[in-house]
């Protein structure tokens, strides 16, 4: 049982990653490119949905595979959680986490509050925070220094972060 809920952490941490990486990353390439807030939630809520859906299948058909060729080599296999609670888990974090950069837009939307420009700066103060609490968990799964995985979640979210708002910005100029 132990092992079970730690695999769906596993999966939850990973998609959760992905979700906040792959929702900066078009949050702030739009933001970049200068869009308007209504074109970012579009944007990011098309990408939270398709990604977190994407990542659930493969969620579900890697593991699936990995009990087929168990299953194979005869190994026993009834202990083994099945695929679906894997995929769940995924698209769960991933819509939960990958969320949290399009909340202040979200929430700038729906009450009309102009945040303007501010909005960015709130999503890029909420998002680091996201990723903070996500290399926190990620040390608890994997069992390394709680420091470096937090460091190493928020340096690959900032760095996701940089290359799509520059190539944004880069793109916005050439393109138009």
């Amino acid at each position: 049982m132990i092992k079970k809920v730690e695999e769906n952490l596993r999966e939850f941490v990973y998609g959760g990653m992905d979700g906040a990486v792959t929702t900066f990353a078009v949050v702030t390439g739009a933001a970049g490119a200068g869009f308007s807030e209504k074109v970012i939630l579009v944007l990011g809520l098309a990408n939270v949905m398709a990604d977190g859906f994407s990542m659930a299948v493969g969620a579900y058909l890697s593991d699936k595979a990995d009990q087929q060729l168990a299953i194979k080599n005869g190994e026993k296999v009834d202990d083994i959680e099945s695929p679906l609670a894997a995929s769940v888990a995924t698209f769960v974090s991933f819509l939960l986490i990958g969320l949290v950069p399009l909340s202040v837009y979200i929430v700038n939307y729906v009450f009309s509050l102009d945040l303007g420009d501010s909005a960015l700066t709130y999503s890029v103060i909420l998002t680091l925070i996201a990723f903070a609490l996500v290399g926190y968990l990620r040390a608890v799964v994997t069992k390394i220094s709680t420091i470096r995985s937090v460091f190493e979640s928020l340096g690959l979210g900032v760095a996701a972060a940089i290359i799509s708002y520059t190539l944004g910005t880069v793109l916005e100029r050439i393109i138009t």
